[in-house]
């Protein structure tokens, strides 16, 4: 994966450069902290001399330095884990057995023993700064049982401290998985990096005490009921005793200690305000927006310009930022956009138009596709059936390059794969064409052999029996079973729920009573049931892309009433407001089934990004505020663009305001 990512002229000379300089803050950023931490540490409300005396000292300790290199290190190691693990298109498991495959993946595995690593690291530099009894593991005893007087003896409570920070790494990257922590969103409004920063900062430090309080608390529980084995493996391997004279912190004597638990909180979150500064700089650089040339200078700047940058398949991080860059210039740079407008020479064709119109319209033809293919794997009230060796893992999509010069669609074929959360939709498949086939949700795999017979039979195809069946907008839609889930009790007995419709012809008998299916395939079938709000999510997961392209057009499309002075974009006006129209009867098809307009719940305090859940309704609102910023600019003289009745009538619709 390294290699691949940086293989790229972006990633090598932007966004390796971006990190490098976020991780080169972090590290400048190692002192303060440190200090705070100190501070903190060593407070003591009723001797503040001595506390501001004794810390002032440990700052300019060798102890003290020799842990900020270390700690420096370990950011380096968090910001290469970051640089690497990062993404603009957020991986939404449908399933729970996804999220499930997600975090026993080899690769999360490594990054959860690496974070745990490197956690403990922490916490020893932690255990050397605040001293005292957390200074070393091996102590003398302070009754010795046996009779020679140099026996060492575990020493628990650095040991108690080394572990909750290996505790809390591996909660850091098992929480990075749930909460998509290496996503990368982009913000609605540019600020400065610093400004950025300084408005972030509030936030990182609430994150880190609080999850710091959680991940404490579960800790102490898991050391409660099993740190009698680690503590003696260690006296086993490292030929220590324990000391009889003092409480075991396994025990609640031993873990109702004030001062213990302040330690182990100030601890843990100095390692997540560590971290979480680490991946917000990181995610602040790497964001920030770049200018691409729409004409290049130079033969050799060719492949740098926005028209070939937005046609290029990968990296998904360079196309985001060449889309965000199309979305402001078209909105805030006069000189710019003449270049779009402009002919080429010799020639005189309109160049950078069509490959920057051509790949925005491809981009939204796709994602009505993807609309479309869902809603008709709805209609049928089934899903699509998965592959056996793809129900927890993405697959690739495909943004392939479609021709959007067409008003209508053609019918798109029902899904044969499962969907996927977009996450390397820039990676186009050699038949990414209009009649490809396209994702479909994450349904059951029923070709398992853990697949229950009652399972097969609500997902099998059915005879339409009256002529509202399969039609999801009608009042009188005879349905069959439940479209999310099936019903317990409709898996257990291993029958169905009878249709109101009359059956055209009796079906097959219900299996026996006595042949119920296992308690396994049970457990599987629920582990594999889809979760209705994150399918949506997942559907909507890179139309931040979508958002820009939308913003792109329309405003260009605006601009080139008054600046388009070879009328380069009527030539093209047909085909993008048909395509606009189109995917919005598709999103309105979509806000009409289960879940799509639910809310998302407000998300505890945590570092992931959350925004994600919300694309779809940015989407939708930026949809229908770029065809009304046209009609509103153009007016009636767009009855004179050639059109279907069906989209003439929907665009009056615009025009009389009545959307």
């Amino acid at each position: 994966m390294f290699s691949l990512k940086h293989s790229c002229w972006f990633i090598r000379k932007v966004v390796c450069w971006r990190a490098v300089a976020s991780i080169a803050w972090s590290v400048l950023l190692l002192p303060v902290t440190t200090a705070i931490f100190v501070f903190l540490s060593r407070f003591s409300l009723l001797h503040p001399i001595q506390w501001i005396s004794d810390s002032l000292a440990l700052l300019t300790a060798s102890s003290t330095i020799f842990s900020i290199v270390l700690l420096s290190g370990v950011v380096l190691v968090i910001g290469f884990f970051n640089l690497e693990s990062y993404t603009v298109v957020p991986s939404i498991p449908c399933t729970r057995i996804a999220l499930l495959g997600k975090v026993l993946h080899p690769r999360q595995c490594i990054h959860s023993v690496v974070h745990a690593a490197v956690g403990m690291l922490v916490s020893w530099c932690a255990a050397i700064t605040i001293g005292g009894r957390y200074r070393a593991l091996g102590s003398p005893c302070l009754q010795s049982e046996s009779k020679d007087a140099g026996q060492m003896c575990l020493n628990e409570y650095h040991l108690l401290l080394l572990l909750s920070g290996a505790f809390m790494g591996y909660s850091h990257s098992l929480l990075g998985v749930v909460h998509n922590m290496n996503y990368v969103s982009f913000p609605a409004i540019q600020q400065y990096k610093y400004l950025r920063f300084k408005g972030s900062l509030s936030l990182v430090v609430k994150c880190s005490a609080v999850q710091s309080m959680y991940a404490l608390r579960n800790y102490l529980v898991l050391y409660f009921f099993f740190g009698y084995a680690p503590k003696t493996w260690i006296c086993r391997t490292l030929n220590l005793q324990e000391d009889g004279s003092l409480h075991a912190l396994d025990t609640l004597a031993g873990l109702l200690d004030f001062s213990l638990l302040y330690h182990l909180w100030i601890a843990g979150t100095f390692l997540l305000l560590t971290w979480y500064i680490t991946v917000l700089l990181f995610r602040i650089y790497v964001s920030e927006m770049h200018s691409f040339p729409v004409q290049p200078s130079f033969a050799e700047e060719a492949d740098g310009c926005l028209p070939k940058v937005l046609l290029c398949k990968e990296p998904a991080i360079m196309k985001f930022l060449a889309l965000q860059d199309l979305a402001l210039l078209s909105q805030h740079s006069v000189m710019r956009r003449l270049e779009v407008f402009s002919l080429s020479q010799p020639g005189g064709h309109p160049h950078n138009w069509n490959a920057i119109s051509k790949e925005c319209l491809s981009l939204l033809t796709e994602l009505t596709q993807r609309l479309v293919a869902h809603h008709d794997a709805v209609a049928s009230n089934g899903r699509a059936k998965s592959q056996s060796s793809s129900s927890t893992e993405t697959k690739s999509g495909s943004w392939g390059s479609v021709s959007s010069g067409a008003t209508d669609l053609p019918k798109t074929p029902l899904p044969s794969h499962i969907l996927k959360t977009p996450g390397s939709v820039f990676l186009r498949s050699s038949v990414g064409t209009l009649h490809s086939p396209l994702t479909a949700p994450f349904t059951p795999d029923l070709d398992s052999p853990f697949s229950s017979p009652s399972i097969r039979r609500l997902t099998a195809p059915q005879e339409p029996s009256s002529p509202w069946f399969g039609t999801v907008q009608s009042p009188h839609v005879m349905r069959g079973p439940k479209l999310w889930s099936a019903s317990t009790d409709s898996q257990s007995n291993g029958s169905t729920t009878a249709s109101p419709a009359p059956a055209a012809a009796p079906g097959p008998s219900p299996p026996p009573a006595d042949h119920k299916p296992s308690f396994l395939s049970q457990w599987l079938q629920n582990r594999k049931e889809q979760l209705p709000e994150a399918t949506s999510q997942a559907l909507f997961a890179d139309s931040q892309a979508h958002i820009w392209a939308l913003e792109g057009l329309s405003h260009l499309v605006v601009a080139s009433y008054s600046e388009d002075r070879f009328g380069v974009v009527q030539t093209t006006l047909p085909s993008i407001l048909s395509t606009m129209l189109v995917l919005q009867e598709a999103v309105d098809r979509h806000f009409k089934l289960p879940h799509a307009s639910s809310k998302p719940l407000r998300s505890t305090c945590s570092m992931g990004e959350s925004t994600y859940k919300t694309l779809r309704f940015a989407m939708r609102a930026a949809l229908k505020t770029a065809i009304y910023r046209i009609t509103n600019t153009f007016g009636e003289h767009l009855h004179a663009v050639q059109m279907s009745t069906d989209h003439r009538k929907r665009l009056q619709q615009f025009l009389e305001y009545k959307e």
